[in-house]
């Protein structure tokens, strides 16, 4: 049964559907030394609940402007797909882009790249609902590393601080501010569902 602890956990909840596994009767099986007996309905109700919980939340989520709702489900969702990460890696580098100042067309390519790599980090940090990953690409290094792995492109050391240390900061509000507009929909749900509980 989905359980409201934050909106992005029940983002990601209402995408996926548990399944009762043969692991789960084995291991009861090794807990109680018996078999479990299960009925349909046991199996049924608890999917019900979890499908009347999640249809709620999937609405919530469909309210949201496509870009948003690419942006969310990039993060959250286990279905996302190539174009929610394409869509919401665009996303980010509007918003970033429009934060800042402008840029040659030499930097404007690159700063996509790292807008891209801004997005992967952010994902990998709060992906599954908890918050409590811990950044993959912490040092320039590190990061700068990634993008040349990852993309092929080198970003000069020499300049990081004064060429891409900011525009990265800005990339990080601008994963914070999508974040909070995709989940405000999510977050209303689950408060208006505890009430009327």
């Amino acid at each position: 049964m989905m359980k409201l602890n934050s909106a992005r956990m029940a983002w990601h909840d209402s995408l996926y559907m548990p399944r009762d596994s043969q692991g789960a009767c084995l291991r009861e099986i090794g807990l109680l030394g018996r078999m479990v007996q299960r009925t349909e309905r046991s199996t049924n109700a608890n999917h019900a609940a979890h499908q009347a919980i999640a249809g709620r939340i999937q609405q919530a989520i469909d309210t949201l402007p496509s870009h948003l709702k690419a942006f969310g489900d990039h993060m959250y969702s286990p279905m996302a797909t190539d174009d929610d990460r394409e869509e919401a890696e665009e996303s980010l580098f509007r918003v970033a882009y429009t934060m800042g100042s402008r840029m040659t067309a030499k930097k404007f390519e690159k700063a996509k790249l790292v807008a891209s790599g801004v997005l992967f980090r952010y994902r990998r940090m709060h992906q599954g609902g908890q918050s409590e990953g811990v950044d993959p690409l912490p040092s320039p290094e590190a990061f700068r590393g990634w993008i040349l792995e990852e993309y092929g492109i080198h970003i000069a050391s020499e300049n990081w601080g004064r060429e891409w240390e900011g525009f990265v900061a800005q990339c990080f509000n601008a994963c914070n501010d999508l974040d909070k507009q995709a989940l405000i929909p999510v977050s209303e749900c689950i408060k208006a569902m505890k009430e009327a509980a």
